[in-house]
């Protein structure tokens, strides 16, 4: 049994403390907001997750340092947009050689860091490793069948984060190609704006499928220009995780691009939504880094366009549409 302290108390988080308290683990489960956390000790649910049992035996509480405190393993399963923040109020509590898995998906706007580089810039004497794949809290708290991948450098800790968390209902691959991971994770948010804006504007099959292929295109070529390996996108945190992401209504990314495609602002799906879309957070990072490593990202661009620029949905699509004449695979040879 390991002792694992979870911090983050949404529902990837709390779906996280349900399969690892099911594993047998010591889970304690952290929340910045003090009655939240009450009011899920009280009941045992979850209000974003509507039908799930907590299990017995998780820990509630809102004390950073109760939570950190003697733990083998750290889960950072905040918001991505409140990964640097957390990890700064982390700090004090932190051991020299505490491991951290992050489970958050995105790139810092300013930055242009992934989640497991700030926390390693803010928590230097940490050991860091990632968990991502087609993975939506709503399903996983259900236990039903999943499948992620665990990424280090090391490969000790990836096969030691895979043992933890693997479970007859939820397996674990490792992969020593963090930055692939991360950036597949975060990447796919915008693609799956996009392709909610898609099914907002009423198209079809045949236009879901196309940006799911040209936008993992788009994703495997700038994560390749920034050092991640081919053989990653084409696995579970990257093919795998984008076609979840943007087929799934549990997807708040597909679901914010749908009520833009029927007219909503950002602002306005954002809010509707009522959780944290990292598309729009990870759509301007995407087009920076699409510009630093001079990759061409026109999907990407599009999203950018519609989402901070008030450029109509229906326009964008019609531009990707009409773009110059292209080859598919530049690399193949003709006879």
């Amino acid at each position: 049994m390991e002792k694992i302290g979870i911090i983050g108390s949404g529902t990837w988080g709390t779906a996280i403390a349900v399969l690892l308290r099911n594993n047998g683990h010591e889970v304690t489960l952290w929340s910045a907001i003090p009655a939240e956390i009450e009011e899920m000790a009280k009941t045992r649910t979850h209000k974003n997750l509507p039908g799930v049992t907590l299990p017995e035996g998780i820990i509630y509480t809102a004390d950073l340092e109760e939570a950190m405190k003697d733990k083998n393993l750290l889960v950072m399963a905040v918001p991505s947009v409140f990964v640097r923040s957390t990890a700064q109020k982390m700090k004090p509590f932190c051991k020299e050689g505490q491991l951290i898995v992050d489970v958050a998906k995105g790139i810092e706007e300013n930055t242009l860091d992934t989640m497991t580089q700030i926390i390693k810039e803010e928590l230097p004497m940490a050991e860091t490793a990632v968990l991502s794949g087609p993975s939506h809290a709503e399903e996983v708290s259900r236990g039903l069948p999943t499948l992620c991948v665990a990424g280090s450098r090391k490969k000790n800790v990836a096969e030691y984060v895979q043992s933890t968390f693997i479970s007859p209902v939820f397996r674990v691959y490792t992969s020593p190609d963090v930055l692939g991971i991360e950036t597949g994770a975060a990447l796919k948010n915008v693609v799956a704006l996009a392709a909610g804006i898609a099914d907002g504007l009423g198209y079809g099959d045949n236009a879901k499928a196309a940006l799911i292929t040209r936008g993992m295109a788009e994703i495997a070529r700038l994560g390749i220009a920034m050092g991640g390996k081919y053989q990653t996108y084409t696995g579970l945190s990257g093919i795998g995780d984008l076609i979840v992401t943007c087929a799934s209504m549990h997807s708040r990314n597909r679901r914010a691009g749908i009520l833009i495609g029927k007219g909503y602002t950002m602002e306005e799906a954002m809010k509707e939504v009522q959780m944290v879309v990292e598309g729009v957070y990870s759509a301007k990072a995407a087009r920076a880094l699409a510009k630093k490593y001079n990759v061409s990202m026109p999907i990407v661009e599009e999203v950018n366009q519609v989402l901070f620029e008030g450029k109509p949905a229906k326009e964008a699509v019609a531009d990707l549409m009409l773009r110059d004449k292209r080859i598919e695979h530049s690399d193949l040879p003709w006879e």
